[in-house]
């Protein structure tokens, strides 16, 4: 088949290589020329294991092209994806700007029939907008042409989009249109030959699915990180309880990890966006508003520790932070609560040096020369005259680390584990003062 796509984002690209790694012929468009340029010479503006290689292979093949040229895009793909960025409005809801934009050029160029999918995370009623969208540019033309209007969101895991995306667990396409149907059900065939996971509902049902879901997750790691504060208090150890109730098969084990709090592009925006939608609607959403309330909150977690440990005033001492973005296997730092927590240190006075194994290019963007903050070419480096160890992104490299530079090279043997990797019983049998986030560590 012949796909356009439009957005080279972290949906977009993983996308389009994807769907030609089956032999589709995919054109990529992108207003960015800088970023089509790198990408034709095949250098990726994000981190994504597997894609780069992906997108090299298909490039070379022939069959993964990128272009800025609206009128080649539109021309090019009997089926037309928009996977561009729905940031988040001063509002809280989804920016739907560049979506009616997409679907707007389409509308202006299309001459024959087209099915256009909404793979961007969109609220309900977005294909209305679409439809709407599009029908004006063909009044504006005089032409009456036939298209479809199809929602299919995605469901990827950052640091694991590729293989979700290869052996996806669920296809979701709302349609309403036969011959979309079967073109979606085609495109999507070799990806479930083993076990058919699509999953055909109506357009609005499928485009609250995609919140809905990201809503539950979100959700699952409020509730556990509330239950660790928690048990911290009485005495309790919430490794053990999430073994406990992880147990359960009504409950299950995903997501159900104490930590930092949650970041990246898609739960905070998310949340906030139905959020919005239940509040445009005259039905405020409980539940998710105390999901938002307890993430921010536990952002500040790691930074508390570290003030009931050294003080309210931290000028003078230097802090090594392992992890950055905000989960391992990106070098996304949107919402990540390692920013959070240099925010606070570096307003109390203290110096602070980062290392991130993927994210170090990325920080120096976001944060720019903030004063007082360093980046260290090493895990270990990071460590030299510091004060304490804050590990913040559980990367593989930091799970089984080496102990003994942490406790020679830190002025004390202080860490502060903001992921539970390790057990307290074993970080007091090495002589490391230990804090981590439920657990009983003393």
């Amino acid at each position: 088949m012949k796909l356009s796509i439009v957005g080279t984002g972290y949906v977009g690209l993983t996308a389009g290589a994807c769907f030609a790694e089956m032999g589709n012929h995919v054109l990529c468009l992108d207003q960015d020329a800088a970023r089509v340029q790198a990408l034709s010479a095949g250098r990726l503006p994000l981190h994504e294991r597997g894609l780069a290689e992906l997108v090299r292979r298909n490039a070379e093949a022939g069959r993964l092209a990128f272009t800025t040229d609206v009128d080649a895009a539109v021309a090019h793909g009997a089926l037309q994806f928009i996977a561009v960025g729905t940031p988040q409005g001063e509002d809280g809801a989804a920016d739907l700007r560049h979506v009616l934009a997409a679907a707007r050029a389409i509308g202006e160029r299309m001459t024959d029939y087209k099915v256009i999918v909404d793979k961007s995370t969109v609220p309900v009623g977005t294909a209305d907008q679409v439809r709407a969208t599009i029908d004006a540019a063909l009044a504006e033309r005089s032409v009456a042409l036939d298209y479809a209007v199809v929602s299919n969101p995605e469901f990827l895991k950052e640091g694991a989009a590729v293989d979700d995306f290869m052996r996806p667990d669920r296809i979701v396409v709302g349609a309403d249109d036969e011959r979309a149907i079967l073109l979606m059900r085609a495109l999507y065939a070799p990806f479930i030959r083993n076990h058919d996971r699509l999953q055909l509902m109506d357009v609005r049902s499928a485009e609250f699915t995609k919140y809905a879901a990201n809503a539950m997750l979100a959700t699952r790691i409020s509730f556990m990180n509330e239950l660790a504060l928690l048990a911290e208090k009485v005495g309790a150890d919430i490794e053990q309880v999430r073994r406990g109730i992880g147990s359960d098969p009504r409950i299950g084990t995903h997501f159900l990890y104490a930590g930092a709090g949650y970041g990246g592009s898609c739960f905070p925006k998310d949340v906030k966006a139905l959020l919005r939608t239940g509040q445009a609607h005259g039905h405020d959403l409980y539940v998710l508003d105390a999901v938002e309330r307890a993430n921010e909150r536990q952002k500040q977690v790691l930074a508390a520790k570290v003030v009931a440990r050294f003080g309210e005033h931290l000028q003078g001492r230097r802090f090594a932070l392992w992890g950055l973005a905000f989960k391992p296997g990106t070098d996304d730092m949107r919402e990540a609560p390692s920013r959070v927590l240099i925010a606070e240190l570096l307003a109390r006075g203290a110096e602070v040096v980062a290392y991130d194994p993927v994210a170090m290019d990325e920080a120096k963007r976001l944060l720019g020369d903030a004063p007082r903050l360093r980046y260290a070419d090493s895990a270990v480096s990071a460590l030299e005259g510091a004060d304490a160890l804050v590990l913040v992104t559980e990367w593989r490299e930091f799970k089984s680390p080496d102990f003994d530079a942490i406790r020679t090279r830190l002025r004390a043997p202080v860490l502060f584990d903001g992921r539970n990797l390790f057990e307290p019983a074993l970080m007091r049998s090495l002589g490391i003062e230990y804090h981590a986030i439920g657990l009983a560590t003393k």
